[in-house]
């Protein structure tokens, strides 16, 4: 009878430690970093902008089991650049301070404590403040930044223990400019390091 009743605690046990790798956990924490953003100008090379570095901070979740996760992110963002109009010869620093929403898909390879991720998704920039050098206001092809833009984003992430690592590159779908005539993008890099709360 007590073999019997092993036996059945073992199979008991194991179909239970399967069925929760498979089931969704949850995990929260908190992220921050440093960008590297560019304006660009795809069309007519009007637009000469260098790499400036900005900042983020914010939180994170983690939503799934064994395979793919969701991963919801929240983060406030300055985003700057260096901008130089060739033809006017004008040039001064674009910056923006946004909202910044990515909605990430990704797989985790690894087991335990540590374990690398790939991550990629789109991003939703609501921007809440925005500023453009003096000498650049006057200049008509900059015009007026729209509030809101999209991006996509993807990269590489390392798990070790509760910290966080991500190294990421944003691709800036949206034009800025409300000027049809000057379309402008931005595009970044992003280093952060986070910490899982729970």
């Amino acid at each position: 009878m007590k073999k019997y009743f092993m036996i059945a605690l073992l199979v008991t046990s194991t179909i239970w430690g399967a069925n929760a790798q498979l089931l969704p956990s949850l995990q929260f924490g908190v992220k921050a970093g440093l960008n590297f953003s560019s304006l660009k100008s795809e069309e007519g090379g009007w637009l000469d902008a260098s790499t400036r570095t900005g900042y983020q901070a914010g939180v994170w979740a983690r939503i799934g089991g064994a395979g793919v996760h969701f991963q919801p992110e929240l983060y406030v963002t300055g985003k700057s650049s260096e901008a130089k109009l060739v033809e006017e010869n004008e040039e001064g620093k674009v910056s923006f301070t946004s909202l910044d929403l990515p909605l990430l898909l990704g797989t985790r390879i690894g087991l335990g404590p540590a374990g690398l991720r790939i991550v990629a998704g789109p991003v939703v920039s609501f921007v809440v403040d925005k500023n453009i050098g003096q000498s650049l206001q006057q200049v008509t092809e900059f015009g007026e930044y729209k509030n809101q833009a999209w991006a996509v984003t993807g990269g590489l992430g390392l798990d070790i223990s509760n910290f966080r690592v991500d190294l990421r590159y944003e691709h800036g779908l949206s034009e800025l400019s409300k000027n049809e005539s000057a379309p402008q993008k931005l595009n970044l890099w992003t280093v952060g390091v986070g910490y899982r709360l729970f």
